[in-house]
């Protein structure tokens, strides 16, 4: 339905720390309020491709070398400065600065040198790459890469003064927070009046308040089944489901025994069958991953896998005299379906004579004691990355978000061609072997694609996610 002009959404979302920040290039948490409050380059649109932000166009040279970004003209920051070619340099700059700390850093760092950066005039930016990538453009939709004011990395991160739809009222670190509209915003004034934002803790307590009609909006938050049912059935509530919107991952750490041995990985693998996964786990609100972490829906993904075979996984963890396997998986309430993942996994691969014993760890430590560190664990991501920011950020030797460890020559070689390769399609073709590669050597089992249930107001119109990013000028409320 059509919202009416006006009004306040009121946000529920998780507290983070104190040491929260607004500055894009560090964040770690506050993804409601960036979305709000700035722009990128380029973002990825709802089809999977890129599109057009803070650049109107951009063109690489014949060898993807040299991009050059021409840039929208008639922006302005909150503060009235016109947005130029010199703030998107500064913003590239200022996440290559090991003193930001940025996580995008690692990614961007092996292909741009921040001294070599060109602003030929105010509307275009000059991006000479130390090696070829034909899939740049890509690298820049990521949420650490939203443009800030030129000069500004000792207080963006608390002005939060960006080119967005919405400017900052006031910003509590883990705590409570408001942005209003922003009238001069180049794409046009968004439809409401201001977004309210409240931290709550308990996930529980999230829902109650959207039950009680005291917020519009559950951010950061997937429901449980029975607490979706519930919110479907009240009159002042209902349930969002954006499909495949989360990746699930059961992470084996390639440098801990036994999953340095490649065969007891695809014994893992082949141990279990994804769509029991899905079925028992998710109830059938998701997609079977069959170990591919490139999304079903995503233009690169491919769907050729191993088929389910426990006499096969038997074999394998015989030759890697690990027959009778038994190992500790952990889990934690900090997302309703870890447990559930874990479980539906240690069921399925009983039949390959693999013993999986659950240990379910606290919710509030899980990845500060648990994620990196213990040998099998849960998690899961959300989807909406591109492919090689993908692969460059979770699965290449070195980076530092490389859960599993895993470090494999020939894949970096892969993604090295690919990212070079400037025919379309034969850089296809090397997505699809570097995704082979994941799903044959790689340290992680993806058992499915889950449907994520936002709870949201039955107030709330035009709401529509993609990468844990909704669209703030066209969500509103029916009558604001």
């Amino acid at each position: 339905g059509t919202p009416d002009r006006g009004g306040t959404l009121r946000i529920a979302r998780p507290p983070a720390s104190d040491a929260e920040t607004l500055d894009p290039a560090s964040s770690l948490s506050a993804y409601e309020y960036l979305g709000a409050l700035y722009n990128r380059l380029v973002r990825v649109g709802s089809d999977g491709d890129l599109a057009p932000d803070l650049a109107e166009s951009w063109e690489t040279d014949t060898k993807a070398r040299t991009w050059t970004f021409r840039l929208r003209k008639g922006v302005t920051f909150h503060d009235g400065r016109a947005f130029t070619s010199a703030d998107a340099a500064y913003t590239l700059r200022h996440i290559l600065d090991k003193a930001t700390a940025s996580p995008q850093a690692a990614v961007l760092a092996p292909l741009v040198d921040p001294k070599t950066l060109r602003t030929p005039d105010a509307h275009t930016l000059v991006v000479p790459l130390k090696s070829p990538n034909a899939e740049f453009p890509s690298l820049l939709t990521h949420y650490n890469c939203y443009v800030v004011p030129d000069g500004s990395a000792k207080s963006v991160g608390r002005t939060g003064i960006g080119t967005g739809p919405f400017k900052l009222e006031s910003f509590t670190p883990a705590g409570p927070g408001r942005v209003t509209a922003y009238a001069d915003h180049w794409a046009g004034r968004p439809v409401l009046d201001a977004i309210s934002f409240y931290s709550v803790a308990d996930m529980s307590a999230r829902a109650n308040a959207l039950l009680a009609g005291q917020v519009d909006l559950l951010s950061q938050t997937n429901l449980d089944f029975a607490t979706a049912r519930v919110v479907a059935a009240s009159n002042r509530a209902t349930v969002a489901r954006v499909k495949n919107a989360q990746w699930y991952v059961l992470p084996m750490l390639t440098t801990d025994k036994p999953f340095t041995d490649v065969r007891v990985r695809q014994a893992m693998k082949l141990a279990y069958d994804p769509e029991h996964v899905v079925k028992v786990a998710l109830q059938g609100a998701g997609t079977p991953g069959w170990d591919n972490p490139v999304p079903p829906d995503d233009p690169l993904h491919i769907s050729a896998h191993p088929a389910h075979d426990p006499d096969q996984a038997r074999h394998l963890l015989k030759q890697a005299g690990q027959e009778g396997l038994a190992v500790d998986l952990y889990t934690s309430a900090y997302d309703p379906l870890l447990t559930p993942m874990a479980l539906a996994y240690q069921e399925s691969a009983k039949r390959a004579g693999i013993r999986i014993r659950v240990k379910t760890a606290a919710a509030d430590s899980y990845y500060t004691q648990i994620w990196m560190k213990k040998p099998l664990m849960a998690t899961y991501w959300y989807t909406g990355r591109p492919v090689d920011q993908l692969f460059t950020q979770i699965f290449r030797s070195g980076s530092s978000y490389n859960e599993t460890a895993w470090s494999d020559k020939d894949f970096d070689s892969v993604l090295d061609r690919a990212r070079a390769e400037t025919d379309a399609t034969r850089r296809r073709e090397l997505y699809g072997q570097a995704q082979n590669l994941v799903i044959e050597k790689g340290g992680a089992m993806t058992p499915m694609f889950a449907d994520r249930l936002v709870g949201l107001s039955r107030k709330v119109r035009g709401y529509a996610e993609h990468g844990f990013e909704f669209d703030y000028l066209g969500i509103g409320l029916k009558g604001a």
